[in-house]
């Protein structure tokens, strides 16, 4: 995803809802707060379930609110196209959601939230117990009141599931194979693995499954509104000294508490540059889905063999670094789940989201 998009999403948020007056009206806050949890409620199911229905939340005679529906149809289709990809069946979405401010003005109504999410699977050629990830996103969201009801009149979020169906990566009703993982997860003197991995599951931010109440560390700058905290976030990971992985900060890597991170800190292709030229970490391979997912000479098990919990992705577009993702470990079939910020990941599949054009450079943190 564009780190453009980030900045302008991000930005519209705090030009819409930094430094508005709140109107104090408790009935209709409840009420609207009642009204989005059943939203939110009505589109999980809606993402896994063909028939279900939500246009009555919607007023399609307004093209903000015929957009915001047609963004839920278009994640729909991609969740389940991808789905069918990967031999898996979505069986449950669950939804939580956090409202942090409402604003009411007549018969309109402009609401932030944090929106945290469990999607559940099987595989379908498989007998494993279900498998669950978790995603997290804030949104902002304009209410229309007509004839007596609240309808979604336009809305902005990052979505971790907003790409094209059509641009997947491998064939439809496919079968992709990684290898089982059995490795007991360890600190060393050197880097802290366990730790970096237990870091990388409290502060996942809003995504079902993170701990510390769905936020993120204080003790850091969040990058969200600069363009992406992905990469400060892998930082955090592999170098707190007190929770996380607890590599030393050293030459254009540092972070300054209470001024904020370097460019190589924060930067995605600075970091990545930075990791893979120091003895912190060392390149596994590089290529799309198809091709890592494939045995090679070099790897016959496929490069996923050499990836432990701890460490890092990158995702590569157009030849440019876009994000950064921490493996925290692997589903019953051995698929590789990553955390992330930006927008926020707990667990999930390490493509989902991503599309056929999308490059990743597997990194091996060294012990």
């Amino acid at each position: 995803m564009a780190k453009a998009l980030y900045f302008s999403i991000y930005t519209t948020l705090a030009l819409l809802f930094g430094s508005s007056q709140f109107t104090n009206i408790n009935h209709s806050e409840d009420e609207i707060k009642k009204y989005m949890n059943e939203l939110f409620a009505v589109r999980s199911n809606f993402l896994v379930n063909k028939t279900a229905n939500m246009t009555k939340y919607y007023d399609q005679a307004h093209s903000s609110s015929r957009n915001a529906y047609r963004v839920e149809e278009k994640r729909k289709t991609y969740l389940n196209t991808w789905a069918d990809y990967r031999g898996i069946h979505f069986t449950d979405s669950q939804s939580k959601i956090r409202v942090t401010r409402i604003q009411v003005e007549g018969d309109t109504a402009k609401v932030t939230l944090a929106h945290s999410q469990k999607l559940s699977y099987i595989y379908v050629d498989q007998v494993l117990p279900p498998q669950s990830f978790g995603i997290g996103t804030w949104h902002a969201v304009t209410l229309k009141k007509k004839n007596g009801n609240w309808t979604v009149f336009k809305e902005w979020y990052l979505d971790p599931i907003e790409e094209n169906p059509k641009q997947i990566d491998g064939t439809p009703g496919g079968k992709v194979s990684f290898p089982r993982h059995n490795e007991i997860v360890k600190d060393s003197k050197k880097y802290k693995r366990k730790k970096a991995v237990d870091y990388a599951n409290k502060y996942a931010g809003t995504a079902w499954g993170a701990g510390n109440n769905g936020r993120y560390n204080f003790k850091y700058l969040n990058y969200n509104v600069k363009g992406g905290d992905c990469t400060n976030f892998a930082s955090q990971v592999i170098g707190d000294q007190e929770e996380g992985g607890g590599l030393k900060m050293r030459g254009p890597w540092r972070y300054r508490y209470g001024g904020g991170g370097s460019r190589t800190w924060v930067q995605t292709d600075a970091f990545k540059n930075f990791i893979v030229h120091s003895d912190y970490g060392k390149v596994i391979a590089t290529g799309s889905f198809s091709e890592l997912t494939k045995p090679t000479s070099k790897h016959p098990e496929t490069a996923f063999s050499k990836l432990l919990p701890g460490d890092l992705i990158a995702h590569v577009m157009n030849n440019d670094v876009d994000h950064f993702s921490v493996v925290t470990g692997f589903d019953d079939n051995g698929y590789p789940l990553v955390n992330s910020h930006s927008a926020d990941r707990y667990q999930a599949p390490f493509d989902l989201g991503w599309d056929k054009h999308t490059q990743y450079i597997l990194i091996h943190i060294n012990d």
